[in-house]
């Protein structure tokens, strides 16, 4: 079927006390080239803030949640401003859920608001994944021509080697493989997986959980139908290879060994998506930038290729010419 329309895009502003609601209004006068946002928000707030930064913005559906009561202090944890973006979050997952929208961008959020807020969860992950009942989930970034698959997350470097495990593993190379084949219409995609250790632990010298953990996971995903699984591949040489383009995703072990490579290849335009979903969901690859936060200084390009990614995966979602 062909595509007839610009997609339904719910976009939330995130932490407003950090740079979520600028990147938002400097990206609207691109989006509304390519999508139809529909920006969940506390308006008056909204409309001040691009009236503080001189934004000039197109008009756009806003969905006013009101729940910003006392002024917000850019770059300060806020109980308030923790609140109101798990609610920003909880709509959009709603309206794609019932396919009011097509797919959702999310400006970024702080664990330390939403503890403030009583929020139980740690970040946006977590809670789409809770929300939507998905059980095996996985962070993808993407940048510039790579695509990185996380294994472990946010854990210390010492706890890494003990959570590699063959079935996890298993589970992040699978979802990558269903995800290249339904969103990039990839008919044989190739996925490297790296190994843990130099050398690929050097046949147990230099460490075992190659051995024992991710050549046997590698071993069970070759029986997924269409697809080539490349590993243990050396990390040393990994992304040489993928900036090279011979792979379609590699997934990594930990954090830093896939996002160290990913920023600086991609620093500017890089894209967190959740795979796994049964939505779809993007969100630029920085946080709240604290820092900056109320200096009119963000750069928006994350934001903007966040949601120029969602759109395409979107249009390739087949059920979305059904409604």
């Amino acid at each position: 079927m062909s595509y007839r329309r610009k997609p339904n895009i719910a976009i939330t502003i995130g932490d407003p006390a950090g740079i979520g609601p600028e990147v938002v209004l400097k990206s609207l006068r691109e989006l509304v080239k390519i999508c139809e946002p529909i920006v969940i928000c506390d308006y008056e707030f909204l409309r001040k803030e691009a009236g503080r930064f001189k934004i000039r913005v197109p008009d756009v559906f806003y969905i006013d949640m009101a729940n910003i009561s006392k002024k917000v202090v850019p770059g300060k944890v806020n109980a308030i401003c923790g609140r109101a973006s798990y609610e920003y979050i909880e709509l959009a997952i709603r309206l794609a859920q019932e396919k009011i929208v097509d797919a959702m961008v999310t400006a970024p959020i702080t664990k330390e608001a939403f503890h403030a807020a009583g929020v139980k969860y740690p970040g946006h992950t977590e809670m789409l994944a809770d929300l939507t009942g998905t059980k095996d989930y996985a962070m993808m970034l993407t940048g510039d021509c790579l695509r990185v698959v996380l294994v472990t997350i946010h854990t210390s470097l010492a706890s890494v080697p003990g959570l590699i495990k063959k079935e996890k593993v298993l589970k992040k190379i699978t979802l990558t493989a269903n995800w290249l084949k339904k969103y990039m219409k990839l008919k044989k995609p190739v996925i490297a997986v790296s190994a843990l250790n130099p050398h690929a632990g050097e046949g147990g010298m230099f460490g075992k959980e190659e051995i024992k953990e991710i050549f046997p996971a590698i071993k069970a995903a070759k029986k997924i139908k269409g697809v080539e699984i490349m590993g243990p591949v050396v990390p040393d040489t990994l992304f040489y290879k993928a900036m090279k383009g011979e792979y379609d995703a590699i997934v990594c072990m930990y954090h830093d060994q896939g996002l160290i490579p990913l920023k600086m290849v991609g620093f500017e335009t890089g894209v967190n998506i959740t795979l796994g979903l049964p939505i779809i969901r993007t969100s630029p690859d920085h946080g709240t930038a604290y820092d900056i936060a109320g200096k009119g200084i963000a750069n928006p390009s994350s934001f903007i290729e966040a949601a120029k990614m969602a759109v395409y995966l979107a249009k390739n979602n087949k059920s979305i010419d059904n409604r």
